[in-house]
């Protein structure tokens, strides 16, 4: 069981973060500083569920972004095709991820490094091209445009700009909370141990293949609701949100962050965006200079910039209790 300090040390942490989020627009009432937000609280999700795979349970997954992608999709076709409410369609999207992801991980969590990694982008390729040639009911390549009704429920208006940043919010931080308290229950130390040593889990009675596929199904769930964000962010959804690029995207945001601090995959997503945002201002050659900055890390620093820390901090514990 999570301790009930520990639950309440992060609980405060996270209303203290969404304290500061909520306030910035009073500060600066800019639509970029709001946008920047929302898109960080999207892909700060995606980058977190991996990182539970990747630093947490020791599986690379190359397709990750297929559950961002279908997230989008469902929570977008929910609410344009079958005119659900939007907690309906809220809820659609967490269970069709939860299966989606049950069915693929079901195959992929019997193999293990690199046959583990291509299987997942195999099924993230299949699912993409689905999207693609599925044109009467996504779109195709041109995406599910023409807007998703936004009904209003429990007072709550998705049709108006502050609201809709309220509610991303909202959702990001409740499920970086339960992403943090995962983590630190029985279950999460499960999955360390199984990154750790997997043989000596199974002769201790663990039951393998189920802890990671529950990993694979709750980072599944997750990533869909990072779609969902996304989804109001665009107001539709696109095949580009579950085409291996994202993926590689979501890879490079815990290799900049780090995957041993848990909000280090939030800050790497925090920066690629900034990184983006600045780079497309000044230079069409914008692969290229990203290609540089994971050189960088990659040779230089090793490890992601909350690993750094981490590392030095120890490093100082040890040479001060000597």
């Amino acid at each position: 069981m999570i301790g009930s300090r520990d639950w309440q040390k992060d609980s405060v942490w996270a209303l203290l973060g969404l304290l500061v989020l909520l306030a910035l627009p009073w500060f600066s009432p800019s639509r970029v500083v709001t946008d920047f937000i929302i898109r960080l609280c999207a892909m700060g999700l995606l980058a977190t569920s991996l990182n539970m795979l990747v630093g947490y349970g020791g599986m690379v997954s190359f397709g990750h972004a297929m559950f961002f992608g279908s997230g989008a999709y469902v929570f977008s076709l929910m609410l344009q095709k079958a005119s659900v409410s939007v907690p309906v369609a809220l809820l659609s999207t967490i269970v069709f991820s939860a299966l989606l992801a049950a069915l693929i991980g079901a195959i992929c969590v019997r193999l293990k490094g690199i046959y583990f990694s291509f299987l997942t982008l195999a099924f993230q390729m299949l699912l993409h091209s689905v999207i693609i040639t599925w044109t009467s009911m996504t779109g195709g390549d041109q995406g599910l445009t023409g807007g998703i009704p936004r009904p209003v429920f429990l007072g709550i208006d998705l049709s108006q700009a502050s609201q809709v940043y309220v509610f991303c919010c909202v959702l990001a931080v409740l499920s970086l909370l339960a992403m943090r308290l995962l983590m630190q229950s029985p279950f999460g130390y499960t999955l360390r141990m199984l990154r750790d040593n997997e043989d000596r889990a199974a002769y201790l009675g663990i039951d393998v293949w189920r802890v990671r596929l529950y990993a694979f199904i709750l980072a599944g769930v997750f990533a869909g609701l990072g779609g969902v964000i996304m989804a109001l962010f665009v107001s539709g959804a696109f095949p580009d949100f579950s085409y291996w690029t994202m993926s590689g995207e979501a890879v490079f945001m815990i290799m900049m962050g780090g995957i041993h601090v848990f909000i280090g995959p939030l800050l790497g997503a925090g920066l690629l965006q900034l990184f983006n945002d600045t780079v497309t201002r000044y230079t069409p050659y914008h692969g290229l200079a990203l290609g540089i900055v994971i050189l960088l890390f990659t040779l230089g620093f090793q490890r992601g910039i909350t690993d750094v820390f981490k590392h030095w901090f120890k490093s100082s514990d040890t040479q001060g209790g000597r």
